[in-house]
């Protein structure tokens, strides 16, 4: 999941962290005596983040006087072309910072290394194996898996309150949103604005509420699997839109940044975004507005896809063990949690979830945002080579026109089946 400012920049920043050398807590890089030095390229952007980072690399120096940490500034805007050119160069960091959907195709490729052998039992034991599946293949790790992000449903509390709508429990069905979306409409105002001018990682996403798949197959084998389910999310968000007209049509042309000025104003009385975007809220809301995080979106299942930042190797690096050992530190529950809060994003550990849930008291929408990380796992799309083509050539024109009521759902269907085989050939 990447944190881009155009798309998912929102998304997220930063990752770092891996762990102490061996399986000690004092990161002692272990049997070698000889000194090398890593160099850690970081996207971390925001300023607490990055500072958390920094602080992650100076401890592990500290501890570690014959495996020394360089942190470098990379940026998610160039990461992908950077990283292609440093692999084809010889030149790429020791420790990457990336995220899962951007590195399946330099794993395909052969160019980073098998963790496996290297990663700590107890870093192995800390993350749900569906977060793993991600930066899989083969039975082989190829990266630790380290922040994720979640969609979530933010809501003014004032206006539920007004409306009567308490949203209690596990989870919040679609019917439920639907209704209390349209509850929610009256006198000019709406009851949900959604920034989907890039509607397809929001799509397969929350996707998986329905089971929906996308893909049967991995790879450039994989074919496209385009049915009701797939469909599901896409169809209820155009009815909340033109049937019940509790979506405002604009909102569906919007970033989800964009969105966040009519939800202040109160023009909307729930935005779904990004679960980051409540970093954006803390800093801008007009004093006294007062919004909570509603519990994760359900429909068969609570499940979302999950793309975690990730840290890897090269795997033409000549100290692999090493940069797996500081990759083990950065893992720690408190370093994870550290550059978790400072990015608003969920740990893939629970142990660094609870370390912000007991930091921050469940406050500014960080309880329902941790318990959404719970379903997060692996989506088929992510194992699909061609799919950021499909992505930006087929699905997310296809979508916007569908979302803007210019075509229907049948032939939305069509087009993202019919896409992959233009795309894929």
């Amino acid at each position: 999941m990447r944190k881009v400012v155009t798309t998912l920049l929102a998304a997220t920043a930063l990752v770092a962290l891996a762990a102490c050398g061996g399986n000690s807590d004092s990161g002692d890089g272990g049997d070698s005596n000889e000194k090398v030095t890593l160099k850690f390229q970081s996207l971390a952007f925001q300023k607490t983040t990055v500072a958390a980072t920094k602080k992650i690399v100076a401890d592990w120096n500290a501890a570690n006087p014959n495996i020394q940490v360089e942190y470098v500034q990379g940026s998610w805007d160039s990461v992908h072309d950077q990283l292609v050119t440093q692999f084809q160069g010889g030149t790429a960091p020791d420790i990457i910072h990336d995220e899962s959907a951007d590195i399946t195709g330099f794993i395909n490729q052969g160019y980073l290394a098998d963790l496996s052998p290297y990663l700590s039992q107890a870093t192995k034991d800390a993350v749900p194996q569906g977060v793993w599946d991600t930066v899989s293949s083969d039975g082989k790790v190829y990266a630790a898996p380290t922040l994720l992000q979640s969609y979530v449903v933010f809501a003014n509390t004032a206006a539920l309150k007004q409306a009567g709508i308490t949203a209690t429990g596990d989870s919040l069905s679609w019917d439920d949103l639907a209704a209390n979306a349209k509850k929610l409409t009256a006198s000019g105002k709406y009851g949900l604005g959604w920034g989907l001018k890039s509607p397809t990682a929001t799509v397969l996403n929350l996707g998986m509420n329905f089971d929906g798949k996308f893909f049967d197959g991995t790879g450039r084998d994989a074919k496209a699997s385009i049915g009701d389910a797939e469909l599901e999310v896409p169809k209820r968000i155009h009815a909340m839109a033109y049937t019940d007209k509790s979506i405002d049509p604009t909102s569906l042309t919007q970033s989800g940044s964009d969105v966040l000025p009519g939800f202040y104003a109160g023009k909307y009385a729930m935005v779904v975004g990004g679960n980051y975007a409540a970093q954006q809220i803390v800093a801008e809301a007009p004093k006294g507005f007062q919004w909570e995080v509603l519990p994760p979106l359900k429909g068969t299942s609570a499940k979302q896809a999950a793309n975690p930042q990730t840290l890897s190797v090269p795997a033409e690096s000549k100290n692999v063990k090493q940069a797996a050992q500081f990759i083990d530190y950065f893992m720690k529950a408190e370093n994870l949690a550290a550059v978790g809060q400072g990015d608003w994003l969920i740990p893939t550990t629970q142990a660094a979830r609870d370390a912000i849930l007991k930091t921050t008291g469940g406050k500014d929408g960080w309880q329902q945002t941790l318990a959404s990380g719970a379903e997060l796992t692996k989506a088929p799309f992510q194992s699909v080579e061609n799919y950021p083509k499909w992505k930006d050539q087929i699905a997310t024109p296809a979508l916007q026109e569908y979302l803007a009521d210019k075509t229907d759902l049948s032939a939305l269907g069509k087009k993202l089946n019919d896409g992959w085989g233009q795309v894929n050939s």
